[in-house]
């Protein structure tokens, strides 16, 4: 049979040639997909998490990072994961800076914490190496199964609360105040108008099925920040900047004597959950969850882990699986072609450096805002007649942005769930990795003390 385009005439040679190779690397037929569909599915996916090129830099910078050098290493490791993820095990899921992650190490880790930005990238590094021993020995499901439901789905709004503070403080809609800890902010100004309409046009942007909602809502700000906000256009294509600044810098050293437990195991705990949870989800949706085909899973978390310390060499906070890679599955995405698309196109991105280097703090906010939001829905998943189950869960999810910490609010959870299964006398439903991290928690509490 003659190789045809998609219009039905003979394909070039070289079309042909690009046909067989996709067809060899991705097996589409096999799938069901075609190389039209994957190519559609990965530019959905990249244009629903292309936001993170302007909200990482903005939340690092935060932390006194370059945000040149953050831009091209936000670029370079989420090409670089999903290339991994595309190649090595085939599977239609993006990876780009984890959200979340990227708010715990600013503003908990740096600029809450006292550690310098290397040494947290140093903690990174090191919990990607923990990540991927635990994944190559198969330890990754034990300890993932040994974690209570209630506690995972807590972590997940706890982390959304948190983005939900700091976006409304960056957007200068919630500010410090005295008396009250915490006041509204002049709805007068510009940013805080600015903000409120860019939340508005996302919620109903992304309510239409647009395709890169949050991207567009956050170029929308920025350009009527050239209007109304006093920011000033500097170009928008330009050769990537240095990554000098950021490449190899992480100081393990200090990670390892002084931020092992407060850091480290956090960073380990939130990957863990956050990552697998939605490669799993992700590929179910997708119908990759079935007898015979495990073994794509398992390389996608060996991709997933080998991402985490890579992107820690190149300068960012912690790689994960995006969720938004459903969107791409949704639009037909199911082999790794969707996400050797997105590599291509994040790759593309590098030379737009002066349109993410303008971007204001109150754009990026809604984006938060509207992240926070839709992880918040997690909270339908939690058994709300079981005590034992919903305190623990609600210590965790409210602890982390009233004490301004995911940490605190791990420890504060795990401890809970432990201590009040224990004195109701459902000790037997406790698994022992529990038990082994509430120990943990309270040795860093009363021995090494906790912020």
């Amino acid at each position: 049979m003659n190789a045809k385009d998609l219009s039905g005439v003979p394909a070039t040679p070289q079309q042909a040639a690009s046909a067989g190779l996709a067809e060899r690397l991705f097996k589409l037929r096999e799938h069901g997909t075609t190389m039209r569909t994957e190519l559609i599915a990965g530019l959905t996916t990249f244009l629903t998490m292309a936001y993170i090129i302007f909200v990482n830099p903005s939340i690092l910078g935060d932390a006194g990072m370059p945000k040149d050098a953050v831009f091209v290493a936000t670029c370079l490791i989420a090409a670089l994961g999903s290339a991994i993820m595309g190649l090595y095990a085939n599977y239609p899921i993006a990876m780009a800076p984890g959200m979340g992650l990227n708010a715990y190490f600013a503003y908990a880790v740096v600029l809450h914490m006292g550690f310098t930005w290397q040494a947290a990238l140093g903690a990174v590094f090191i919990s990607g190496c923990l990540f991927l021993v635990v994944t190559l020995f198969g330890l990754r499901g034990l300890i993932i199964k040994g974690i209570p439901q209630s506690l995972r789905n807590a972590i997940t709004v706890g982390i959304g609360l948190f983005l939900a503070l700091i976006a409304l403080k960056s957007a200068g809609i919630v500010v410090g105040d005295k008396a009250t800890l915490v006041t509204l902010g002049d709805l007068h100004s510009a940013p805080v108008i600015l903000a409120v309409l860019g939340f508005i046009a996302i919620v109903a942007l992304d309510k239409a099925r647009v395709p890169g909602a949050i991207l567009i809502g956050i170029v929308g700000v920025t350009v009527a920040s050239f209007f109304f906000g006093g920011n000033q256009f500097r170009g928008l294509f330009s050769a990537p900047p240095s990554i000098a600044p950021t490449f190899l810098q992480l100081d393990i050293h200090t990670a390892l004597t002084k931020g092992f437990l407060n850091v480290v195991l956090v960073f380990f705990l939130v990957e863990l959950f956050d990552a697998t949870g939605t490669l799993m989800g992700v590929a179910k949706r997708a119908g990759l969850l079935v007898p015979g085909r495990m073994e794509r899973l398992n390389k996608s978390l060996l991709a997933d882990s080998s991402a985490i310390f890579a992107g820690a060499l190149l300068g960012t906070s912690s790689t994960t699986a995006y969720v938004e890679s459903a969107a791409g599955v949704q639009a037909g995405g199911r082999t790794g072609m969707t996400a050797l698309t997105v590599s291509v196109l994040f790759l593309a991105c590098l030379f737009i450096a002066p349109l993410a280097g303008v971007v204001p703090a109150y754009a990026t906010a809604p984006a938060l805002f509207f992240v926070a939001c839709l992880m918040l829905r997690e909270l339908t998943e939690l058994d709300w007649d079981d005590s034992t189950e919903i305190v623990p869960a609600a210590v965790t999810a409210l602890m982390m942005p009233f004490t301004y910490s995911i940490a605190n609010g791990l420890a504060f959870g795990f401890i809970t769930y432990a201590a009040v299964k224990l004195f109701t006398g459902r000790v037997r439903e406790v698994h022992p990795m529990v038990w082994i991290i509430a120990g943990v928690f309270l040795f860093k509490f009363f021995y090494i003390g906790g912020h």
